[in-house]
């Protein structure tokens, strides 16, 4: 069941801050922790205020930001009919080896803005009439949203925050950001942290996920709708269910029923199957150079270099699972692997 309450009555979070003058002081405290950084659980610990060298984010004190605009292909209480405020940031946290959105996650293709342009953005959309402001891969750049919230709190923001995140974030941030988001939208993409090593390159990440999205919980509670089903606060998780069970989805379900609530809002997402039938999915038995399994490799591993090979693609050595479309009709993913992310590279998930 989804709690409704009356939207006239709502106020955001983050207004409730302001008032105080603790949205300020909040700013003040999250570019502290962005000169030692702790804001997202990789822990590199790197001021990024003078230098993106050695984090994994390769983002600095300023944001980047690929695109911007109301969105309706999102989840139905977020997108109603005028359209979710989306902001999608580039860069990320995380080295999904099914990522969609690559170009952006991995190449960091984007603007980079101020505080102040990134208040504009907030402000521009909610003038378009969109139900929210939608911040999409936002964990490693919590620091300069909560800038840019104070700033546009300041100019007349009214709309609910949603942080849309992969779900790979630190407790420090999420503290940092408690009474300023009002909807929190995490991924809980595996069940099982060494497949989460092997395909998203992160260590430990099903027990910071869980821990992060009981903290999500704790603050913002269950979903909550207006008479007209639009999302005011509450969580909302997303799970990909993805190939041969990677996902984990009945440990990751088990944990939302036990541990958060048994009327969380979940969305059990399918698009990577649906949207892509004519794509295989092919686990790598050796290194792409092939110092694998006796020194070989798989016919459809040999398919995939030598696609990447004449058509001047990279294909980096990961040797855990990639996409290869027979049709030839899939753009290969591009990611690069001279960023300090600890690679899985023998796949075995240590």
């Amino acid at each position: 069941t989804t709690a409704h309450r009356d939207k006239d009555d709502f106020v955001p979070a983050y207004l409730q801050l302001l008032s105080s003058d603790a949205l300020a002081d909040r700013v003040s405290a999250a570019f502290r922790h962005l000169e030692d950084c702790d804001l997202c659980p990789r822990y590199c610990r790197i001021n990024r205020r003078r230098s993106v060298k050695g984090a994994v984010c390769r983002t600095g004190e300023r944001a980047v930001v690929h695109s911007y605009g109301a969105h309706h292909g999102e989840e139905d209480p977020l997108r109603g009919w005028k359209g979710s405020g989306t902001i999608f940031f580039s860069w990320c946290n995380l080295r999904c080896v099914y990522c969609q959105n690559w170009e952006i996650s991995q190449k960091g293709i984007g603007e980079e803005v101020t505080a102040e342009r990134l208040a504009a953005i907030m402000i521009e959309l909610q003038a378009q009439g969109c139900h929210n402001i939608n911040l999409v891969s936002p964990s490693h750049v919590v620091a300069q949203i909560v800038a840019a919230v104070d700033i546009a709190a300041r100019r007349g923001l009214r709309l609910p925050l949603v942080y849309n995140t992969g779900g790979y974030d630190s407790l420090e941030a999420l503290q940092l950001l408690d009474g300023v988001v009002d909807i929190y939208m995490p991924d809980m993409k595996y069940g099982d942290s060494k497949l989460a090593r092997q395909y998203s390159k992160v260590r430990d990440y099903v027990a910071v996920n869980f821990a992060a999205v009981k903290e999500m919980h704790r603050q913002v509670g269950d979903l909550q709708l207006d008479a007209h089903g639009i999302a005011l606060r509450g969580l909302l998780v997303r799970h990909l269910v993805l190939p041969e069970h990677i996902s984990g989805t009945d440990k990751v379900l088990a944990f939302l029923a036990k541990e958060v609530s048994t009327n969380t809002y979940l969305n059990l997402m399918e698009a990577l199957i649906a949207d892509y039938p004519s794509v295989q999915f092919v686990f790598m038995t050796g290194h792409l150079d092939g110092s694998g399994e006796n020194g070989t490799l798989n016919t459809a591993n040999e398919h995939i270099r030598n696609h990447c090979l004449s058509n001047g693609r990279i294909l980096y050595d990961f040797a855990d699972i990639e996409s290869w479309d027979p049709d030839g009709q899939t753009n290969y993913m591009l990611l690069g692997a001279n960023d300090n992310c600890d690679y899985d590279s023998d796949g075995n998930g240590t």
